[in-house]
């Protein structure tokens, strides 16, 4: 049986890449948050020995270093 329909060839493929954007930026948050809160957990000892401060995690979770 075929199918026929008037939409042009691509119609959906928009909303598909803003489908995917919304869940990648989602996936993103989400790994920034889990590694927040990871280092958070951390003794300052135990940052020290990474090489890390406290005010460095906001900056490594959310990937600019």
């Amino acid at each position: 049986m075929a199918i026929m329909t008037n939409r042009p060839l691509g119609a959906g493929f928009r909303a598909t890449r803003v489908l995917a954007e919304i869940v990648g930026r989602i996936a993103a948050w989400n790994d920034a948050r889990v590694t927040r809160k990871a280092l958070s957990q951390l003794s300052d000892r135990e940052l020290d020995d990474l090489g890390l401060v406290r005010g460095d995690i906001d900056e490594i979770a959310s990937g600019h270093r």
